[in-house]
């Protein structure tokens, strides 16, 4: 039999190891989207591009002064998400490896704060980034070639679910008395 004290130990660890696997998940996916941005530079430019330029929209004169067609300026907005990207996969690899550390000693705090950091990031840009700015100020959806709506709304439902366990009750150091 069960005592209290381990089921909520046995809870907490599920809890914990569950937020591992998640940010370590979003952090391989991230880390992966850079790496193809990188190393495949020219194929996400032009969707940056089409979508700056709005030129697969209906071309609705209220809309199209919105439109940034300066390869310069498009080549420097796709500069700047890939270090986003960048950036949010290194948090993302050292709070995985934060959790695992957290898992062994007890504190899963550090692990906690750097998910929050990584994952926020993850939000940002594919919410405000790509949902709105992308998809309502350059009106990206009302492209049938260049509209990543779909795949943006995807990363801000994993990301946000990642988020929620990392904030669930129980995640925090254990306390005294309690094993």
């Amino acid at each position: 039999m069960t005592d209290k004290n381990s089921l909520d130990k046995t809870s907490r660890t599920g809890l914990r190891l569950a937020a591992t696997a998640l940010t370590g998940t979003v952090a391989l996916y991230i880390a992966l989207v850079a790496f193809g941005n990188i190393t495949d530079f020219d194929t996400n430019r032009e969707f940056v591009r089409h979508v700056l330029a709005m030129d697969t929209t209906f071309k609705d004169q209220d809309l199209m002064w919105r439109a940034i067609t300066s390869h310069s300026l498009q080549d420097g907005a796709y500069l700047a998400i890939i270090a986003w990207e960048t950036a949010a996969a290194a948090i993302l690899v050292m709070a995985t490896a934060l959790w695992a550390i957290g898992l062994r000693r007890g504190d899963v705090t550090p692990a906690r704060r750097m998910s929050t950091a990584g994952l926020l990031m993850i939000l940002l840009l594919f919410g405000a980034g790509f949902l709105a700015i992308g998809g309502e100020w350059f009106a990206m959806w009302q492209s049938k070639t260049w509209n990543g709506l779909d795949a943006a709304t995807r990363n801000v439902t994993v990301a946000g679910i990642a988020l929620l366990l990392v904030h669930l009750p129980g995640m925090d150091k254990e306390r005294a008395g309690r094993q």
